[in-house]
C-alpha cells in the first residue's frame, strides 16, 4: 500500500483516479446514452488538448494546426470504414459496384492505389498514428533544425490546416470533398452504431484517454520533461549545455500528432463520419482554446477545459439558438481573463489552499478534543522523585549548518 501511496503522490495521479472515477462511473449511471455520446464526442478533442500541454505548455511551442493530425486520424479510420461499408452487395446499383458512392458519382471506374492498404484493419490503426506523426516530423524537423520557432511557427502550421483543408475538398472523387465520408455503419460486421456498441466506444476512449494522460505524465517527470521545461524558459543555456533542442521538439510535436490522430480515429468511430470541418483553422484554434481554458500546464485541466467549453456550446446552442455564437465568444474571453491559469489554476490557488487549511485546522481541533494520557508514579513509591526533568528534543533542523554545509541542498536549475 505504501508503494501505491507513493507512487500517487510522485506522479500526482490523485487527479487522474478522480477523473477517471467520473468519466467512467458517475457519467455512464446519470446520463443516457445520447447524452453520453455526446460526451466521447467531446473526449476524442481532449486527446488533442493534452497533447497541446505538452507541446504549448511544456516545451512552449504553440501549433494552430493540431485539427490537421486530428483530422489525419479521423480520415485513415473512416477509409478504413467507408471501404467496408461499400461492399459489392451494399453498392450494387451504382455504376461502379465495389467503390465509396462518392468515387462514383465522380465517375471514378476502380478504386485508387493509396485507398487500397485501408482494407486492412491492421494497417488503417497503424497510419492512424503513423501518417500525423509522419507529417508532424516532416514540419518539425525542417522548421526546428533550421531554428525557426515562435509566432513563425504558429503560422506556418495554420497554413498547414488551409493547405489541407483546400486539398481535401478539392480532391472530392477521392476523399468525398465537403461532405467528407459519410454512412460508416460497421467495424469488421460490427454495428457500431447501437447503443451497446455506443457504450463500448465509450469506455474505450475513457481507458485510451486515461494511458495518453499516465504517458504524458510519466515523460514529464522524466529528465526529458524537466529538459522542455528548460527549453521552454531558457533555449539557449540548454543549447550551450550540450542539448539538440530541436530534437526534444520534433520528439513533443511528433507526440502531440499521434495523440490527436487517436482522437480523430475515435472520433469518426463514435460520430459516424469525417469532414474537412475538423480540420481547417477554426478547429484548430478551438482546440487551442480547449488547453488554455483547462490550463496549458495541467493535463487534467485539458480534458475539464474540453468538456466545459463543449458542453457550454451545445447548451447554449440548444437554449439560445441566435445568441449562442456570442455567448460562446464571452466564455471564452471571460475564462481567459479572470483565470489566466485555467481552471488548473483555480483549483491550485484558490480551492486547494482552503482545502489544507479546513484539514488542518480539523486536525487541531480534534487533537485538542483528545484526552491527554499520562501516568505519574504514585507519590508512596520509593521511585518517585519531586524534580521533572524537561524533555530533550533530539530532532536537528534540516537548516541548521552541519560543519559549516547545510543540510538542505538546491538543484542547480540548467
Amino acid at each position: 500500500m505504501n508503494a501505491v501511496s507513493d507512487l500517487i503522490k510522485r506522479y500526482q495521479l490523485g487527479s487522474v483516479l478522480l477523473l477517471a472515477i467520473l468519466l467512467a462511473v458517475v457519467m455512464p449511471l446519470t446520463m443516457d446514452i445520447f447524452r453520453l455520446n455526446l460526451v466521447g464526442k467531446y473526449l476524442t478533442y481532449a486527446f488533442v488538448a493534452i497533447g497541446l500541454v505538452m507541446l504549448w505548455g511544456y516545451g512552449g511551442v504553440l501549433s494552430l494546426g493540431q485539427g490537421v493530425f486530428f483530422g489525419l486520424g479521423g480520415y485513415a479510420m473512416a477509409m478504413f470504414l467507408k471501404l467496408e461499408a461499400s461492399d459489392p452487395e451494399s453498392t450494387k446499383i451504382q455504376s461502379t459496384p465495389g467503390i465509396p458512392d462518392f468515387m462514383d458519382w465522380n465517375q471514378l471506374t476502380e478504386l485508387p492505389t493509396f485507398w487500397l492498404p485501408f482494407k486492412s484493419l491492421t494497417f488503417s490503426l497503424i497510419a492512424v498514428v503513423a501518417v500525423p506523426m509522419l507529417l508532424a516530423w516532416i514540419i518539425s524537423f525542417a522548421m526546428f533544425k533550421r531554428r525557426v520557432g515562435g509566432v513563425y511557427f504558429s503560422i506556418i502550421t495554420q497554413a498547414v490546416a488551409l493547405i489541407l483543408t483546400v486539398l481535401i475538398i478539392g480532391q472530392q472523387g477521392y476523399t468525398g470533398g465537403v461532405n467528407g465520408m459519410t454512412d460508416l455503419k460497421t467495424l469488421l460486421g460490427w454495428d457500431i452504431r447501437t447503443d451497446s456498441a455506443k457504450y463500448i466506444l465509450y469506455y474505450v476512449c475513457v481507458a485510451l484517454l486515461i494511458a495518453s494522460i499516465l504517458l504524458c505524465a510519466w515523460i514529464q517527470k522524466s529528465k526529458a520533461g524537466t529538459l522542455l521545461l528548460a527549453m521552454r524558459d531558457k533555449e539557449d543555456r540548454v543549447r550551450f549545455s550540450g542539448y539538440d533542442v530541436a530534437n526534444f521538439r520534433i520528439f513533443t510535436f511528433c507526440l502531440s500528432a499521434g495523440l490527436a490522430g487517436i482522437g480523430g480515429a475515435l472520433f469518426s468511430l463514435q460520430v459516424g463520419f469525417m469532414s474537412p470541418s475538423f480540420v481547417g483553422i477554426v478547429p484548430s484554434i478551438e482546440m487551442v482554446i480547449f488547453a488554455a481554458v483547462g490550463g496549458r500546464m495541467s493535463l487534467v485541466g485539458a480534458v475539464y477545459g474540453t468538456l466545459l467549453i463543449n458542453f457550454g456550446k451545445t447548451f447554449f446552442s440548444e437554449t439560445f439558438p441566435d445568441l449562442w455564437l456570442f455567448l460562446m465568444a464571452a466564455l471564452f474571453i471571460g475564462v481567459v481573463l479572470a483565470f489566466p491559469d485555467g481552471l488548473a489554476g483555480v483549483w491550485q490557488r484558490y480551492v486547494a489552499p482552503r482545502l489544507a487549511s479546513w484539514r488542518g485546522s480539523a486536525g487541531a481541533r480534534a487533537e485538542m478534543s483528545a484526552p491527554a494520557v499520562t501516568e505519574a508514579p504514585p507519590a508512596s513509591s520509593p521511585h518517585a522523585s519531586s524534580e521533572s526533568v524537561a524533555p530533550v528534543s533530539i530532532t536537528p533542523s534540516m537548516s541548521a549548518p552541519v560543519g559549516g554545509v547545510g543540510l538542505v541542498s538546491s538543484r542547480p536549475a540548467i
